[in-house]
């Protein structure tokens, strides 16, 4: 058998997956599973469903990986991929589809924020809580950095709905926390 080899370069990662070495393609899937699930987890919230959706990605990875041409971050390369996976199962799946409200904007009360000590935790279980539409765009827009014309043509929506499933994400969230500080107020006196 083959001892352990240490892959401590990307390059040389890269080049031992492309020739097939399955103990470099057991290194990249360990070194960035945990990562790649968590992103997953974000915009499918049901782990089962999010583990194949990253095992999928894993797959097309290592299927394209071919096509990788070191032209800026390979994490960010494969994230991409995993992210697209995603959306692509969301598009895919009808018990997981997007809702886009249409609408007109319902008035939202205007909170005073006050500094809060929520831990990121907490407000990733806030972001999770959110309709699967706000959620898919507020984590494209403010987690991924996409802009709302990617997340438009990723989506199939219009720019302008992207903007507005953001709004009405943030608007959500501000209720969330106003209505967490609240409490925290009640209890605290």
């Amino acid at each position: 058998m083959f001892g352990k080899t240490n892959f401590s370069n990307e390059s040389g990662l890269i080049k031992a997956c492309l020739k097939g070495d399955r103990s470099a393609q057991r290194h990249l899937y360990d070194s960035y599973s945990g990562k790649f699930l968590a992103i997953c987890i974000r915009y499918l919230k049901d782990r089962e469903h999010a583990e194949d959706v990253m095992i999928e990605s894993f797959m097309k990875i290592f299927d394209k990986l071919p096509q990788y041409q070191a032209k800026g971050s390979f994490e960010g390369w494969m994230k991409r991929i995993v992210v697209t996976q995603s959306l692509m199962t969301l598009r895919s799946n009808r018990h997981l589809m997007m809702e886009v409200n249409v609408e007109d904007d319902h008035e939202y009360e205007h909170h005073h924020y006050e500094s809060t000590d929520l831990e990121t935790a907490d407000l990733m279980e806030l972001v999770e809580s959110l309709p699967v539409g706000y959620r898919t765009v507020f984590n494209l827009y403010a987690i991924e950095g996409y802009a709302h014309q990617e997340i438009a043509e990723l989506l199939g929506i219009t720019e302008s709905t992207s903007k507005s499933q953001l709004n009405r994400a943030r608007n959500v969230l501000k209720e969330k926390i106003a209505s967490i500080q609240l409490k925290e107020r009640r209890i605290n006196g």
